[in-house]
């Protein structure tokens, strides 16, 4: 009798040892694979919103109302023409930058030109040098009518400045280069948080996680289960905006296939960062009707502070610094750089360094809240 218990312990113990936590592990992603992919409001988050963003943004083209207009080094500053740029209200003079990175601003589009300013020889007249960029032919033309209002008024001297002008080749930016990048880091925010904190609660209230703890599932299998679930999601729904933006809508990829796979590796970062808020918020949250609120206070500010729509300089100084202390700014200012500068991975190593940080504090809190029954 005894020597049949010890068998049938031995036996039971050869089972266990033969269990893969491997296997497990990939069921578990495989099964809330699945379970996402039928979920409407996963859908709804991750394709639907960005898409309909994009598209009315993709539809509506390029436009704004500031320029900005590089000051060549060794311009002179302190003269009326600069006064008079300044008080227009549309003009941002850029400063304090050498001529090699003003080369690469105005070729790229991220200055709308460059102006030089000397006093001409024997003369009480100033000679302004005005360079455009074909990259951003729309402000350029704006830029003009500016100074032909500027100094061509007849309330002015004619003589006070003598205006020559040139145009360079440059990358034309448009809405949809600056959007985009934007509906992926608030798809890949919507995802990580409203999607992990509601899947953990529902598993420990409907006491899914306490049957795992009767088998020999590890604790570790099924957070990275659902994380490779998540993970997977999110990367097929940036690969499928990313697509839908250069196809239909001409979102610059710059260096093809490898822009592509930085941005998905950029996205993967992001998504990893923002689940462990949602841990946080499974944590905390007492019920389901809990989650939406706490995940808002979180994804609200991000979405709208974090340069999604409008560029972070836009908003008031005092804004701004909140804007830069947000996670999502940079995500989605490495994957503008990514996607319409050319930049590696190495390049955006700044924007990434603070992703990490962020996600090494959001972890430390994470595995202080959050519960398993």
């Amino acid at each position: 009798m005894q020597k049949d218990i010890q068998e049938r312990d031995s036996n039971s113990a050869t089972a266990v040892g033969r269990y893969s936590n491997t296997k497990a592990t990939l069921a578990l992603a495989k099964a809330s694979f699945r379970s996402i992919m039928r979920s409407p409001s996963a859908v709804v988050f991750t394709l639907a919103f960005p898409l309909i963003f994009i598209l009315v943004f993709g539809f509506l083209g390029g436009g704004g109302t500031h320029i900005d207009v590089g000051v060549t080094p060794g311009s002179d500053i302190n003269n009326p023409v600069m006064g008079m740029l300044a008080k227009t209200g549309m003009i941002r003079l850029i400063k304090d930058k050498t001529k090699a990175d003003f080369d690469k601003l105005l070729e790229k589009g991220n200055v709308d030109a460059m102006i030089d300013v000397h006093r001409k020889v024997n003369s009480a007249a100033y000679s302004v040098n005005v360079v455009y960029t074909s990259a951003s032919r729309d402000k350029g033309g704006i830029l003009k009518s500016v100074l032909n209002n500027v100094f061509y008024d007849k309330t002015l001297k004619p003589t006070v400045a003598e205006i020559k002008e040139s145009t360079i080749t440059g990358r034309e930016y448009k809405t949809i280069d600056f959007i985009l990048p934007g509906q992926l880091g608030f798809s890949l925010l919507s995802t990580g948080v409203f999607g992990t904190a509601f899947v953990f609660l529902s598993l420990r209230q409907t006491l899914v996680i306490k049957r795992f703890f009767a088998t020999p599932v590890k604790r570790s299998s099924i957070v990275i289960g659902e994380g490779i679930a998540r993970i997977g999601f999110a990367l097929l729904g940036a690969l499928f905006i990313i697509l839908i933006g250069h196809f239909f809508f001409g979102f610059t990829l710059v260096n093809g296939a490898i822009t592509v796979i930085n941005m998905l590796i950029l996205a993967t970062l992001g998504i990893i960062v923002f689940m462990g808020f949602g841990f946080i918020i499974s944590g905390i949250a007492k019920s389901e009707s809990m989650v939406p609120p706490i995940s808002n206070i979180v994804t609200l500010p991000q979405f709208l502070l974090s340069g999604t729509f409008f560029s972070i300089e836009a908003f008031p100084s005092w804004l701004q610094p909140i804007s830069r202390a947000l996670p999502l700014t940079y995500l989605n200012d490495a994957m503008r750089k990514v996607a319409f500068e050319g930049s590696g991975l190495w390049d955006v190593k700044f924007q990434i360094m603070i992703l990490l940080l962020w996600g090494i504090g959001i972890y430390a809190v994470a595995i202080k809240v959050f519960k398993w029954e």
